[in-house]
């Protein structure tokens, strides 16, 4: 892997999935090019150094030469879906309640491959509050209070601090690469 793909890679991932790799998300996605990357060996190669702070990357979908990869701390997607109103949520959309993780990322890579289209559970996956994906799907999008990282229909208040949040792990991420660390070094995985 050239060395240029390999900082490319690990910038684009602190920019996209900072609050997911610092341990406050559940799930990030980001969508990566073939004519950039090569996304199987980075998968690949993140799956095996960032397996020990138990996080993961798998790909939802390939559409031509574009990719969509999930980004997510195993044991914060486990609290997730272990909450009722989630699970009550997936499975009005073919999720079983006895699914565990992979199962359910299973489904919803279904899902998307499906409609083509993002499912509009995804929210759930991806750690929004559950008023918030319930608002979106009820309001087909709109009638929301604000939107940031997502449409709020709930909190706004908790939203705009929690946006905050995510911006401030996306900044020290993004700051700590800037320094000459790379991705994995900044997350204490080298």
């Amino acid at each position: 892997m050239a060395k240029e793909e390999y900082r490319k890679f690990g910038e684009k991932l602190a920019f996209h999935s900072a609050p997911t790799l610092l341990g406050i998300k559940c799930a990030n996605m980001i969508a990566l090019s073939s004519d950039e990357f090569d996304i199987e060996s980075h998968i690949e190669d993140f799956n095996r150094r960032a397996s020990a702070k138990g996080l993961r990357s798998i790909i939802l979908c390939s559409c031509g030469r574009k990719a969509l990869v999930l980004i997510y701390s195993e044991r914060l997607m486990e609290l997730r879906l272990a909450d009722e109103k989630i699970r009550a949520l997936l499975a009005e959309y073919g999720y079983s309640p006895e699914f565990n993780v992979e199962q359910c990322l299973e489904r919803l890579s279904e899902r998307i491959k499906e409609s083509g289209d993002f499912p509009h559970e995804i929210g759930a996956f991806l750690g929004y509050p559950i008023e918030d994906v319930i608002g979106f799907i009820e309001n087909k999008g709109s009638n929301y209070k604000c939107s940031g990282c997502w449409k709020v229909y709930g909190c706004e208040e908790k939203a705009k601090r929690t946006f905050e949040n995510y911006r401030k792990c996306r900044k020290y991420l993004c700051g700590r690469l800037g320094q000459g660390a790379d991705i994995y070094q900044a997350l204490k995985l080298a």
